[in-house]
C-alpha cells in the first residue's frame, strides 16, 4: 500500500489528531473514546497527549488525561531483578491489571465513567491515594507512555511516535540508555508502527511527520 509522509507543525498535528478523535467520539453508540499515545520517553508522548486536551475541549469533548508512569508497580516488583533490567522494564514495570481495573473497565459500555487518574508515585514508592474522577459521556480518555501496544488494552485509537534508531540513541539520556534493548525488543515483537492506527515520525519534535497509508 502506498505510504505518504506529511510533515506538520506540532500544533497542526495536534489539531488533526483531535479532529479525528472528535469524529470517532461522535459515532453512534459510543459513550467514551479511549486513545493512547505510545512512544519511547525520548519521543515525548506526554507532550503530544497534553497538546490534544485543549483542541478536544474546544470541540466539545471532555478529556481525562492518564499517564502510564502513574500506574507503575511498586519498586519491590519493578526492581526484583535489579534497577536496570531491560526485560523487567518491558514486561514487568507497568501495572496493566490496575489500568484495566481503574481506567478501562469504568469506560466499558454500561460502566460508571469514574476513572482513577493516578495510582502509584514511583518517586515516593507510595500509593497516591487519588480519588476517582468522572469522565462525562462523550468524553475522551488520553493515555500516554512507552510500551503500551500489544497489551490488549481496549483502545479506540492508537498513535505511535516512531524514532529511528539513531534518533532514539541520540535523544535518550545516558542514565536511561539501559532501556534501549527493551525498546528494541518491543519494536521487533510488537511492531508498533504496523499495529498502531496512526504513526508519527518524531525524530525532530519541532517537525513531526504523519504517516498516511492509503488503500
Amino acid at each position: 500500500m502506498p505510504v505518504q509522509v506529511r510533515p506538520l507543525t506540532p500544533e497542526l498535528l495536534a489539531e488533526e489528531l483531535a479532529e479525528r478523535i472528535s469524529r470517532l467520539a461522535g459515532e453512534d453508540g459510543r459513550t467514551w473514546t479511549r486513545v493512547a499515545v505510545d512512544g519511547a520517553e525520548a519521543a515525548r508522548p506526554g507532550d503530544l497527549a497534553d497538546a490534544l486536551v485543549e483542541p478536544l475541549r474546544l470541540r466539545g469533548r471532555p478529556v481525562r488525561r492518564v499517564r502510564a508512569r502513574d500506574f507503575l508497580r511498586p519498586a519491590s516488583l519493578r526492581f526484583e531483578f535489579g534497577h536496570h533490567d531491560p526485560d523487567a522494564y518491558l514486561d514487568g514495570w507497568l501495572d496493566t491489571g490496575a489500568l484495566f481495573r481503574e481506567v478501562f473497565d469504568p469506560l466499558e459500555p454500561g460502566g460508571s465513567g469514574l476513572v482513577l487518574p493516578t495510582l502509584w508515585d514511583p518517586a515516593t514508592d507510595r500509593a497516591t491515594r487519588a480519588q476517582r474522577v468522572p469522565l462525562p459521556p462523550g468524553g475522551v480518555l488520553v493515555l500516554d507512555g512507552p510500551l503500551l501496544l500489544g497489551r490488549w488494552f481496549p483502545l479506540d485509537l492508537t498513535v505511535h511516535l516512531r524514532l529511528t534508531r539513531a534518533a532514539l540513541e541520540r535523544r535518550t539520556p545516558d542514565s536511561e540508555r539501559w532501556t534501549l534493548p527493551a525498546l528494541a525488543r518491543y519494536e521487533a515483537e510488537t511492531r508498533p508502527e504496523e499495529s498502531a492506527d496512526m504513526t508519527v515520525r518524531a525524530d525532530d519534535p519541532r517537525r513531526p511527520a504523519l504517516v498516511v497509508v492509503s488503500d
